[in-house]
């Protein structure tokens, strides 16, 4: 899958606090993983994310996702999160 840097940091910043790790334990994976995957740089962590190329261009460029686990888990919170605003 590929998705733009932008999309890939807007879907990181609506997640709703405490996602991060909510990923994680889900996974099974460590959370530095998950950040990575969202473009932070913790690479000298164990959590170092595999198949995710970032592509650098206009508007921070690229991603190729050849694993679309973490993304997947965080359109679910956020469809559950948008849910539970229509609750209220």
């Amino acid at each position: 899958m590929v998705i733009t840097f932008e999309e890939l940091r807007h879907i990181k910043d609506a997640l709703p606090h405490g996602s991060m790790e909510r990923i994680a334990e889900e996974l099974h994976i460590e959370v530095d993983a998950v950040r990575n995957y969202f473009g932070a740089e913790h690479f000298e962590a164990p959590g170092k994310i595999a198949d995710v190329h970032f592509e650098k261009g206009i508007s921070g460029g690229v991603v190729r996702l050849e694993d679309t686990a973490i993304l997947q888990s965080a359109m679910r919170i956020l469809d559950e999160a948008k849910h539970l605003q229509t609750l209220n």
